[in-house]
């Protein structure tokens, strides 16, 4: 545990540090980067995936250079549990997506299920173009589609993680760093 960041917060005896937070905000602003370019000239609605992507989206949205407008979508298969079950829509957004360019920010991409369901649902409302950016893309061969995304901040072994927005059992959303619980 001697690479964890100091926190009042007791994390878990069986995680490490997979990412700081420094290493996170670095990888955010290249991702803003190339987000920047592919939005060069346009005017998209953000769509923020509750809960995990809420860290995520504030962190990222700020560095976007185009005009946008930002809202959000809650949708989950995780519920607060460890392990994913059947999709539960929570909150749909309130902004028309008709005709119009839409990114989508999630925490992670593992399955895909969710991501590919916020897709359909936007492709359903009319979206003109949907783009879609993940803080982490797990890397195993399970992603029920591998094209879902293109814009990924960080990848991570198939573990368990948690932190910057993604929970465990509930809690730890609010770390600053990212842990994955060991094997």
């Amino acid at each position: 545990m001697n690479d964890l960041l100091m926190t009042d917060i007791n994390l878990p005896p069986n995680c490490s540090l997979i990412y700081s937070n420094q290493e996170i905000i670095n990888a955010l602003n290249h991702l803003a980067e190339t987000l920047n370019i592919k939005l060069a000239n346009d005017n998209p609605v953000v769509l923020c995936v509750m809960q995990g992507g809420l860290l995520f989206s504030g962190q990222l949205i700020p560095k976007l250079n185009c005009m946008l407008e930002i809202d959000y979508i809650h949708v989950t298969r995780y519920n607060n549990n460890t392990s994913g079950g059947d999709l539960v829509w929570k909150a749909y957004p309130v902004t028309s997506l008709k005709d119009r360019s839409v990114l989508i920010l999630d925490d992670i991409l593992d399955q895909g299920n969710t991501l590919q369901a916020i897709i359909q649902y936007c492709e359903q409302q009319g979206a003109a173009k949907i783009m879609t950016a993940v803080l982490l893309r797990k890397k195993h061969d399970r992603c029920i589609d591998t094209n879902l995304t293109d814009n990924v901040a960080l990848t991570v072994e198939d573990k368990y993680v948690f932190g910057f927005g993604m929970d465990y059992n509930g809690q730890y959303r609010q770390l600053d760093s990212i842990y994955a619980l060991d094997d």
